[in-house]
């Protein structure tokens, strides 16, 4: 049984709450420093607040927010109240907004003050910053607070997907399938000597699962407000981050910051972890020679089933580079629809997994069965049981008879001493069906090397994979698209590769 009751409850007052909890970075020119104790209390007034306001058990609350410190005050305080928290997407149309609040059936809101107009008419909103009597700090005022007992089965809080495939979709997650999932993860943190970092956006699990555990362990986070890689490599070295838990994409970004990087100290720094999108060897080795002995592991997680999936070996065999770990003994996983039981679509089944989609009974139906979640993920087995990510089982193609799967030829090009960063998409081909393109990201060379041409990438890709596999066409840019979880658009770059073959205007 977890130690704690409630998700909006993640704190252990016999320890120091006046340690720093929250440097809160949306005003970079006056940083925000809250302790354990400050953000607990605002928690409190965000559940009297709410409480107060007279809403129902379950009442749905949402958040339309860059990352701050209030955004997590009010995230805890709406289910220390019995309320379900929806934090909403900030990058996002505004009929896509309208729909996660209709859906979800929003009784109340807390916003920015840029997102406040956001906010569908008709729904009761603070904004973090009205300085007035209906503002946030008027209304949240810190108290005594009873933290609600939940259920068992009590939803805490409704994510929604990113929608890379369509119109979103709202995940419940119970109270204690999150708490379950954070006693797997943080067993072994090292308590109150942890500093971690954070600039993905807190309506994703990544960042808010990485929250949660931060306020588990009475460690201490800097919130920035988005990513922009200067300004994350800032923050990694004036408040000496122990920890950093990542998109890939983000040190991707970061790795190219050559001049920014040089003269910095990073010696505080102790791990690199990163999940939530595919990760290559030619990163992580770029990762590493950035800063030199700081253990990269690779994860996963997905929003349906929580992020406790995968971990360390029993036996202690070390995790290879891209292996996302080995299946934890409190949860079960399996792979299916492959060629034998080493390579498949994954399945999980623990606690965090979700009871359905929000109302949507036929799309749960495809996905669940008797808690097991169907993840659309393929993954392959080694020989001590890790598991390597292959790719999305609806990223997969067929090139004239042979099964693609992008991840697997981006993590080939990014071999590559001259290549950066890779995505490779499909494009229709008459005669083939599909064949691969690549939108490719150059190192900078050194001042005595030219830079890798087309012939270059398609001549490695040929010696060093399946010739089917090589791209057709490839376009060199100076960065990739990203969606609103900080991974790549696949789907502009697939938008992308249709228009560049209609004009004729892929790189010569």
């Amino acid at each position: 049984m977890p130690r704690w009751n409630n998700l909006g409850d993640l704190i252990d007052r016999s320890l120091d709450l006046d340690r720093t909890a929250v440097i809160d970075l949306h005003r970079p020119e006056s940083p925000l420093v809250l302790t354990h104790a400050e953000v607990d209390g605002l928690a409190n007034g965000v559940a009297r607040l709410l409480t107060g306001a007279g809403l129902p058990r379950g009442a749905a609350v949402a958040i339309l927010s860059l990352n701050r410190a209030e955004y997590i005050a009010a995230y805890f305080g709406i289910m220390r109240a019995g309320f379900v928290a929806v934090p909403v997407n900030t990058k996002v149309a505004q009929d896509t907004i309208d729909y996660v609040f209709q859906d979800s059936r929003i009784a109340f809101a807390f916003a920015d003050g840029a997102r406040r107009a956001q906010v569908p008419a008709g729904v009761p909103v603070v904004s973090f910053d009205d300085d007035g009597p209906d503002g946030f700090a008027a209304r949240a005022v810190p108290g005594p607070f009873h933290t609600v007992v939940v259920a068992a089965d009590e939803i805490g809080q409704i994510l929604y997907t990113s929608g890379s495939t369509g119109r979103l979709k709202g995940v419940p997650l119970t109270h204690f399938g999150q708490l379950w999932a954070l006693e797997q993860t943080t067993a072994a943190v090292e308590r109150e000597t942890e500093r971690s970092i954070i600039a993905q956006p807190l309506f994703h699990m990544n960042g808010l699962f990485q929250s949660k555990s931060v306020f588990a362990t009475n460690n201490a986070v800097v919130y920035l407000s988005g990513f922009e890689a200067k300004s994350y490599i800032d923050a990694l070295e004036r408040y000496q981050v122990t920890n950093v838990m990542a998109v890939p994409t983000m040190l991707a970004r970061v790795v190219k910051e050559t001049e920014v990087l040089k003269g910095r100290d990073f010696s505080s720094l102790r791990r690199i972890r990163l999940g939530s999108a595919p990760l290559t060897l030619g990163l992580i080795e770029r990762i590493r020679s950035l800063f030199p002995g700081i253990p990269v592991t690779n994860g996963f997680g997905t929003t349906e089933a929580g992020p406790a999936v995968f971990g360390p070996h029993p036996g202690g065999v070390p995790q290879p580079p891209l292996a996302v770990g080995y299946p934890l003994a409190t949860g079960e996983v399996k792979l299916v629809d492959g060629p034998d039981e080493n390579e498949g679509v994954l399945l999980m089944r623990n606690p965090a997994v979700t009871p359905g989609y929000l109302n949507l009974p036929g799309k749960s139906a495809e996905v669940l069965d008797e808690g097991w979640y169907r993840s659309g993920d393929v993954f392959r087995r080694d020989e001590n049981g890790f598991y390597f990510f292959v790719g999305r089982a609806d990223d997969m193609f067929v090139c004239s008879g042979e099964n693609i799967y992008p991840g697997e030829v981006e993590k080939l090009l990014e071999r590559h001493p001259q290549i950066q960063q890779a995505a490779v998409v499909p494009l229709p081909d008459e005669d083939r069906g599909q064949v691969p393109v690549a939108f490719i990201v150059r190192r900078e060379p050194d001042a005595s090397a030219v830079s890798i041409g087309v012939d270059g990438v398609k001549h490695f890709a040929i010696e060093n994979g399946p010739a089917y596999q090589h791209p057709r066409r490839i376009e060199f840019v100076a960065d990739l698209p990203w969606a609103g979880t900080n991974k790549i658009d696949r789907r502009a770059l697939i938008n992308r590769a249709r228009q560049l073959e209609s004009a004729r205007g892929w790189s010569l």
